[in-house]
């Protein structure tokens, strides 16, 4: 069994940890991705983003009260291994990184169009190639340095957030810079068509690019092998979610749906800087520009940063190659922050590729593999829950509320989204791709763990110690 006597740095206090969670939680999926869903549901995808929020709360409300108990790295990735069994733990873990990756690709892909309405002559995949090298090597600095540059890219899109929400209440309620025949208000948001105007079919369309919206948020749990003190950190960031998904996702689109019909956001660029800039404010549309640019940059940052720890985790756990595990002088996992940025540049071939489509096709597949963790996270806490009753273990320090009843409701919720992934002929091929991927992984635990006796269920902390026993499985 080997030994990993290298530890990753505790340099991540609240802030750090509460702005990481703002910067996988506002990012593409609401600055690009946004706009798909409301063409799909009009309205009524404000009704999609509090139903979704509402169950990737509970999500993060058990994956926190496993955080509390299990401060590791690796996180949920050893959560499911210790109480769903080893290949759970496998493939919950590297279905994760795969998570990362794919919304990674997204994400820079949003840049590589951002960056085309300042220069539309430029081919995008330049600018993927530059920030791909760009955020690697951030990665590779002290974890310091990572959460202090987090911090201020999330501090910066948060603040334009809110002063867009208070720029767009000023516009409703006065009209500044409309045309004399505007409605502006709850008449141009109902105006095409009510709040359903595609029918509830439109509604169940959206759920595939809102809960990709959401992708990445449970990162909070990875950086408990890096907090300071994660017990008091991990809490109070998942505390946040509920308000940053009303105002970030909630009040955000329905102030903008309220200046601008909802059937006019295109997906030419960010509706952010489209719905500003056909207002006749250039240079708003520069600045919000300039926002959503930093927001990608942020969320591309987060995901390498997610999928890097618990591959890191994986490694510790023999199910991931042992290099993986290998530090830095600077207490960063090297190993993965390489191997995420070589697995980006796949994402300059795909936009060089197929420039158009891609986007849908990356946010499907991801939205597939993000439900999974999510699910995966759901059954580890019910499981962990019943070991902790059976036993008569400590109760937990930050029990997840209305336990069980929210748990499994959000559990059938999540099977619900996969389904709707198969119905729905544009995100269909995510479950094609999911289903040769979770394939894939059941041939490679066969032969690489379990053939090679690598198999193991206990939960290691971050200096490669038990952190509790090992449950039979």
């Amino acid at each position: 069994m080997p030994q990993f006597a290298q530890a990753l740095a505790r340099g991540l206090n609240v802030r750090h940890v509460r702005f990481m969670a703002l910067g996988s939680a506002i990012g593409t999926g609401l600055f690009y991705g946004s706009a798909s869903a409301i063409q799909a549901a009009g309205p009524a995808v404000l009704l999609a983003y509090m139903v979704g929020g509402a169950a990737v709360f509970m999500v993060m409300r058990a994956l926190g009260e496993m955080a509390v108990r299990h401060p590791v790295s690796g996180s949920f990735g050893q959560y499911a291994s210790k109480y769903l069994g080893p290949f759970a733990g496998f493939i919950t873990g590297w279905t994760f990184a795969f998570e990362m990756a794919i919304v990674a690709i997204a994400d820079v892909t949003a840049f590589g169009i951002y960056m085309g309405f300042w220069f539309p002559d430029v081919p995008r995949w330049i600018w993927i190639l530059a920030v791909v090298f760009f955020i690697a090597a951030l990665n590779l600095m002290k974890v310091k340095v990572f959460g202090e540059t987090e911090f201020w890219l999330s501090l910066i899109k948060v603040s334009a957030i809110i002063a867009m929400i208070l720029g767009g209440v000023l516009i409703v309620l006065f009209g500044f810079g409309l045309p004399a025949e505007a409605n502006p208000g709850f008449g141009t948001l109902l105006a095409a068509g009510g709040f359903f105007p595609n029918g509830f079919w439109g509604l169940l369309a959206s759920f595939s690019i809102v809960m990709f919206a959401f992708g990445g948020i449970e990162t909070i749990g990875i950086t408990a092998g890096e907090a300071q003190n994660p017990k008091d950190v991990v809490p109070k960031a998942i505390n946040t979610v509920p308000i940053r998904i009303l105002l970030f996702y909630v009040c955000t689109l329905g102030i903008l749906m309220m200046i601008y019909p909802w059937n006019q956001v295109g997906t030419e660029g960010s509706p952010f800087v489209q719905i500003f800039d056909s207002l006749g404010i250039p240079a708003a549309a520069h600045i919000l520009n300039a926002v959503v640019i930093t927001a990608a940059i942020s969320a591309i940052n987060s995901d390498i940063f997610g999928a890097g720890r618990m591959m890191f985790g994986l490694a510790q756990q023999g199910h991931a190659p042992a290099s993986f595990s290998k530090i830095s002088r600077h207490g960063v996992p090297w190993m993965t922050v390489l191997t995420m940025g070589i697995v980006l540049l796949a994402g300059v071939v795909l936009n060089a590729v197929l420039p158009e489509s891609l986007f849908l096709i990356i946010a499907s597949i991801a939205t597939f593999a993000t439900v999974w963790v999510w699910v995966m996270i759901l059954l580890s806490h019910i499981s962990m829950k019943r070991t902790v009753k059976r036993e008569g273990l400590l109760a937990s320090e930050f029990p997840s509320p209305w336990w069980p009843a929210a748990s499994y409701v959000a559990l059938a919720f999540m099977g619900f989204v996969i389904v709707l992934l198969g119905i729905i002929p544009d995100t269909r091929i995510a479950l094609i791709v999911g289903a040769v991927w979770i394939a894939f992984l059941f041939v490679a635990y066969k032969v690489w763990v379990r053939g090679k006796g690598h198999e193991r269920a206990e939960l290691i902390d971050e200096t490669g110690r038990e952190s509790v026993p090992a449950e039979a499985h």
